[in-house]
C-alpha cells in the first residue's frame, strides 16, 4: 500500500500542504513543533479509528481556520489495483461529525480499512507494557483491525450493548428480563467475534516473531489474560459468554459495571530471551519489543492480504543506536511497501538505503529534498 500524494487543508499547523511520495522510505525532518507528527496523524485518519493521537475532531482544525479541515490522499492499494482517492475531515457546520469520501463518494469510516492499512509507533506508546489494560486492548484491537475491518463493528456493537445492559441493571425495578437476555445475546455474539479476532492476531504475530530469530530487536512472548491475570487458554464461545453475563447480573449490578468479558481482558508480554515480564524490563528493552511487534504485524498483514500496510514511525530513529538504526532501515527498505519516519535532524536519515523521499518541515512549511 502506497500513499502517492497527500494533501492537508487547515489541519493542525498546516494551512495548505501537499506531499508527493514514492514507494520505500519517506523521511520527515525538522525541529520539534514543526508539524512532522501532524503529517503522520493526518495519514492515520485515512484508516478506521480516531487516529494516532485519539484526539477530538475539533482539536485538529488549524488555529484561525474557519472550523473545518480536510485530509486527502491518492493511494495505490496494490500492484494489480487502480489508484483510489481517500478523503476525510470535518465541515464547519458539523464540527463533531467526521466526513469520509472514497473516490469522491460518501462512505463509512470503517470502509477505509478495505483500501488502506496503517500502523504506527509513537513515543506516547513507549509505556504500553506498563500502561493500563485498556490501552493495551486498544493497541491489540488496532492490530486486528488492520487485518479485519469488521473488528471495529463488533467492538462498537459490543460497547453499545454493554452500556444498555448496564443501564438496565442500574434500574432493577424496571429491567425487562427479556430485553436483558437479548442484550446479553448481542454481547455474547460480538464478544466471541472480538475474542476470536484477538486470538488469531496473537497466533499470527507469534508465528512471525518465531520466523525472525536473528532480529537485533528484543522479541516478546504474547499472552491474553482475563481480568484476574489468568491466561485465557480457551476461546470464548458465544454460548459461554451468554452464560457468563447471565450469571453475573447481580455482581455487575452491585459493581455498577460489567466485571468480566472481553472488555476486561489484557495483553501481557515477556522477553523471550530472559522470560522477564515486559513491564519489568528496561525502557530500551520495552521499546525494542514494541518495535518487534510492529514489524511482525506489518509482515502479518502483508502475508494475509498480499499488501503491506503503511508504517508511521514517529521519532523512532533517535532512540536507536547506530547498528540497530541501520538494521531497521535495511529491513524497511527490503520489505517493500512504504514507511514514513520522523526525526529532528536530516543526519538521522543520511544512511537510509534508497529509494528515499525526503521532506524538510519548518513551521508548517514543507520542502521536498
Amino acid at each position: 500500500m502506497i500513499i502517492a500524494r497527500l494533501s492537508l487543508t487547515d489541519f493542525r499547523n498546516h494551512a495548505a500542504a501537499e506531499l508527493v511520495a514514492a514507494p520505500g522510505l519517506v523521511a520527515l525532518y525538522g525541529d520539534n513543533g514543526a508539524g512532522k507528527t501532524n503529517i503522520l496523524e493526518a495519514i492515520s485518519l485515512l484508516a478506521p479509528g480516531r487516529g494516532l493521537r485519539r484526539a477530538a475532531l475539533p482539536e485538529m482544525v488549524r488555529d484561525g481556520a474557519a472550523g473545518g479541515f480536510a485530509v486527502f490522499a491518492e493511494v495505490q492499494p496494490g500492484d494489480d489495483l487502480p489508484p483510489v482517492s481517500l478523503g476525510t475531515g470535518i465541515e464547519p457546520a458539523q464540527p463533531g461529525r467526521r466526513v469520509v469520501r472514497i473516490n469522491g463518494a460518501a462512505a463509512a469510516a470503517a470502509s477505509l480499512g478495505e483500501w488502506l492499512g496503517v500502523l504506527w509507533l509513537t513515543p506516547a506508546m513507549d509505556r504500553l507494557f506498563v500502561d493500563t489494560a485498556g490501552n493495551r486492548r486498544r493497541f491489540l484491537d488496532r492490530l486486528v483491525l488492520a487485518l479485519d475491518p469488521r473488528h471495529a463493528q463488533h467492538g462498537n456493537r459490543y460497547v453499545a450493548a454493554l452500556r444498555a445492559r448496564g443501564k438496565l441493571l442500574g434500574d432493577p425495578g424496571h429491567a425487562d428480563p427479556q430485553w436483558l437476555t437479548s442484550l446479553e445475546a448481542q454481547l455474547a455474539e460480538h464478544g466471541a467475534a472480538i475474542d476470536a479476532g484477538r486470538r488469531q492476531m496473537l497466533a499470527a504475530l507469534s508465528a512471525e516473531l518465531a520466523r525472525q530469530p536473528d532480529t537485533p530487536f528484543a522479541r516478546p512472548l504474547l499472552t491474553l489474560v482475563d481480568s484476574d491475570g489468568a491466561e485465557r487458554a480457551v476461546p470464548s464461545s458465544a454460548a459461554a459468554l451468554k452464560d457468563l453475563f447471565a450469571a453475573r447480573r447481580r455482581i455487575d449490578a452491585a459493581a455498577g459495571r460489567a466485571t468480566a468479558g472481553p472488555h476486561r481482558d489484557d495483553l501481557v508480554a515477556a522477553h523471550v530471551a530472559t522470560g522477564r515480564a515486559a513491564a519489568r524490563c528496561s525502557t530500551g528493552e520495552q521499546k525494542a519489543m514494541l518495535l518487534s511487534l510492529v514489524l511482525a504485524h506489518s509482515d502479518c498483514v502483508a502475508r494475509a492480504r498480499g499488501q503491506r500496510p503503511v508504517l508511521l514511525l514517529d521519532e523512532v530513529a533517535a532512540h536507536l543506536d547506530p547498528p540497530r538504526r541501520a538494521a531497521l532501515y535495511h529491513r524497511l527498505a527490503n520489505q517493500g511497501g512504504q514507511a514514513w519516519l520522523t526525526g529532528t535532524e536530516a543526519a538521522l536519515f543520511a544512511d537510509m538505503p534508497g529509494p528515499v523521499t525526503r521532506f524538510a518541515i519548518a513551521s508548517g512549511r514543507i520542502v521536498a529534498g
